[in-house]
């Protein structure tokens, strides 16, 4: 093990390296650049196949082929790139893959270079694909295995969500010296599998929806990255980088306590990350624990429309705040500062007036380059 100081877009292409992936294909945009990039740095005896493909879609359909004939593959891209590769996206969702194949779609609350915050939590949802949310460097670092995994046990392609902050985040990380590889069995043709005919759409539909509601919902509920942390009451379900924000936040309201613990304030913290299919047993065990919630997220309420679903369906009286009724805000990257507003008005804690600074000069107006 060395320890290396790291961009979370390098924690990312690193744990690839170590997950022993064969083929990486990708477009440039920012947040997700860097990951292909750190790749090709490290791909000294070119034992990977790395590409900057022509565009997402192309990218895409390389990444699938090479899946197809066994390869583990990763494609990058932003979240704007996401609807170029739409097409081969929603296919291999049906047709499936053999080779683990994760798609990095980095998503850019802000937006700070970025025509749209669109939210890949909804294409995961359109798709029918398990997504990974990390809240860090270093969980993306540990998720990007546990996302080739379940690509494999599950021969479907996975996504994983990371966003701005976490991409670019910095942080030291022990990274593992050994560097396994992967052997690639080569294609075997198998016509019923790989040509997605409409009766074999019909018959992949049924299995792609009784994986999502059984096997898989039953892994997310056991994934030890999904968890519950405290007691109380009152309940936060958030997760990616505002799980970060939400635990600050819990933290400076008790300076003393271990930032884990936010017993103090009657709450506990449900921290997601498997968006989709949701983890709805300990989502479930999580409901019927507390009476009223606030789902903390970016960028669009998919964590809060997946609680208020689960509390109609299971007629649980449980009041759900987030960003339809105003409690987070709807639009924009959150904060520290921001989570701490909306989380303590929830949790009935009066906020210390913040100390009057110095008046400083306008800063000046920095556009991305």
């Amino acid at each position: 093990m060395s320890l290396q100081f790291v961009m979370g877009n390098e924690a990312i292409g690193l744990a690839a390296i170590h997950a022993g992936v064969n083929v990486v294909a990708g477009y440039p945009g920012t947040p997700s650049t860097e990951i292909l990039e750190t790749i090709a740095k490290n791909n000294a005896n070119r034992s990977i196949y790395v590409e900057w493909s022509i565009n997402e879609k192309a990218a895409m359909e390389v990444a699938a082929g090479a899946s197809y004939a066994g390869a583990r593959t990763l494609v990058t891209m932003k979240q704007v790139g996401l609807n170029v590769a739409s097409d081969p996206l929603m296919s291999l969702a049906y047709v499936g893959v053999k080779g683990g194949m994760v798609i990095v779609v980095a998503d850019d609350p802000g937006p700070i270079s970025s025509q749209t915050e669109q939210d890949t939590r909804h294409f995961a949802q359109f798709s029918k694909l398990p997504v990974f949310d990390p809240s860090s460097p270093e969980e993306a670092f540990q998720m990007m295995s546990d996302a080739f995994a379940v690509s494999e046990k599950y021969g479907t392609p996975v996504l994983f969500r990371p966003t701005t902050r976490v991409c670019h985040g910095c942080t030291s990380m022990e990274i593992p010296d050994t560097i396994p590889t992967h052997a690639v069995e080569g294609f075997v043709k198998d016509a019923k599998r790989w040509v997605i005919f409409p009766r074999a759409s019909y018959l992949n539909h049924i299995k792609v929806e009784t994986r999502n509601a059984g096997d898989l919902n039953d892994d997310f509920s056991r994934y030890p990255l999904n968890r519950i942390i405290g007691c109380g009451n009152k309940g936060i379900v958030t997760g990616g980088i505002s799980y970060e924000y939400v635990m600050e936040a819990c933290a400076s309201f008790n300076p003393e306590a271990d930032g884990d613990f936010v017993v103090p304030f009657n709450a506990k913290v449900f921290k997601v990350a498997t968006p989709h299919p949701f983890p709805e047993k300990l989502a479930l065990e999580f409901l019927r624990s507390v009476d009223e919630v606030i789902a903390v997220e970016e960028l669009d309420p998919v964590l809060e429309d997946e609680l208020i679903f689960l509390c109609g369906k299971y007629h649980l009286k449980v009041t759900v705040h987030g960003k339809h009724d105003g409690a987070v805000q709807t639009a924009g990257e959150n904060t520290v500062e921001s989570v701490k507003a909306s989380v303590s008005t929830f949790l009935g804690i009066e906020l210390d007036a913040a100390p009057v600074a110095d008046k400083l000069p306008e800063l000046p107006v920095r556009p991305p380059v």
